[in-house]
């Protein structure tokens, strides 16, 4: 048994690779083999957002405050809550991220498939991301 008290996880800003705008990723959980699941507590400031994404394995969402706005390929911009939770299929393109007027913050719990738990593509430009105000 191992555990991991709080104040005392790393946590890092997020890649500007992987994010636009200020996000704090802290680590939470990192099974180790055989196990595959991993898991971090995301928070981000108005405006921030990952790149658009998708999940080997799939991914689930925690919200745990805030809102913010998630969106898959195609399809129309989605704004969650507090207390949502949100199942991604594998492959699923898709990105998700703080709304324009409040930060937000999610448990983001996936597992690796050969080492990787996720392939990030192109940034949500900003035109996508405002987008979704006027959908909201």
């Amino acid at each position: 048994m191992n555990i991991a008290r709080h104040g005392t996880r790393s946590a890092s800003q997020g890649p500007e690779n992987y994010f636009t705008g200020p996000v704090r990723v802290e680590t939470l959980f990192d099974a180790g083999q055989p196990a595959r699941a991993t898991g971090a507590s995301v928070t981000f400031e108005p405006g921030a957002r990952t790149a658009w994404h998708s999940h080997p394995l799939g991914q689930t969402l925690i919200v745990t405050a805030g809102r913010g706005q998630i969106q898959l390929w195609g399809k129309p911009v989605e704004e969650i809550r507090p207390g949502d939770v949100v199942s991604i299929a594998p492959g699923e393109k898709h990105w998700h991220g703080a709304s324009v007027d409040s930060a937000m913050t999610h448990i983001a719990i996936q597992e690796r498939l050969d080492g990787k738990t996720a392939d990030f593509m192109e940034q949500v430009s900003d035109e996508q991301y405002q987008s979704a105000k006027r959908n909201n």
